[in-house]
This record gives structure tokens, sequence and C-alpha cells, in this order.
């Protein structure tokens, strides 16, 4: 079996009310969903904050924001459209106004990625959501920053 490392940056995005702007993918291989911060792979020589800021206009339309402190990182191995991803992932924080998402990327090339919708979470709807989280503690994660404020470094989340 053929591991790849995927570099990769996502950005915890949160409105004024925080709310968390979350992607939800589906593996094209086993199906399954989960429910993610926008962002993805870097690419060859990209840096972390240009990364950030292509993903985040292909994925939500958000442009023009403010990247603040890589607050968690996570890394995760896991089969994707006939590889398996050995994905480092470091996650910036991201105030932005309340918008409605509309991805850059056209329907079929979110498809294509993985990405089948995009859309705000309150708190309350995280906390009681039976769906797949990553990271799984992402209610616990984001409680805790909104109480404490960024980590003076960043922190691993796990899966």
């Amino acid at each position: 079996m053929t591991v790849d490392v995927r570099e990769a940056v996502r950005g915890l995005v949160l409105d004024p009310a925080d709310r968390v702007l979350l992607v939800r993918f589906v593996n094209p291989e086993s199906r399954e969903e989960f429910w993610a911060t926008p962002g993805g792979g870097l690419d060859p020589g990209e840096e972390l904050e240009a990364g950030l800021r292509r993903e985040l206009q292909e994925e939500t339309g958000l442009e023009d924001v403010e990247i603040g402190p890589v607050i968690w990182t996570r890394r995760h191995v896991f089969p994707w459209a006939g590889r398996t991803l050995d994905q480092r992932e470091r996650v910036a924080l991201v105030r932005a106004p309340a918008f409605e998402p509309s991805p850059a990327l056209t329907p079929a090339q979110l498809v294509a990625e993985g990405v089948h919708e995009v859309r705000w979470w309150t708190m309350g709807e995280l906390a009681v959501s039976d769906a797949t989280f990553a990271p799984r503690r992402i209610v616990r994660l984001i409680r805790q920053l909104l109480e404490e404020g960024p980590p003076a470094a960043p922190i691993d989340v796990g899966v």
C-alpha cells in the first residue's frame, strides 16, 4: 500500500455570533460523510496563508479576510480516491463577517473534491448533531477556544 503524505491547511471560520462554517465531505470510495473546516491540500511550494486563502475562496467564496494564528494541528491517515493519504493539517483561526457561502468552484468541481455542502452551524446545533465531525471533539475544542482564546501554541486535536 502506498501512502501519500499531504500537507494541508484549514480555517476555523467563526462569525460574530460564533457560528462555525463547516463543509460536508463525502468520501468517493466509502461514501462516508463528515463535516470539517474548509481547507485542503497545499500545492507544491505554496505558503500556508496563500493556500488557506485559495481554499476558502474555492470552497466558501470568502475573500479578503484576516487570517489568525494556527490554533490546532491534526494528522489523519485515510483512504481517498484510490489513494491512502497521510494528511497533516494546520488549522488557523479565521474571524469573518456573517456571509452566505458562495463557492468559487463549480458544483461539479466541488463534488470532484468531495465537497457536497457548506453551511454555518451554531454551537447548539453542533452539540446535538449526530453527524461525524473532523476533528471529532470539535464542539469541546471550539468551546475551549471561545472561553480561553487562542492557545499560545497550536494544540494537537487528534482525529
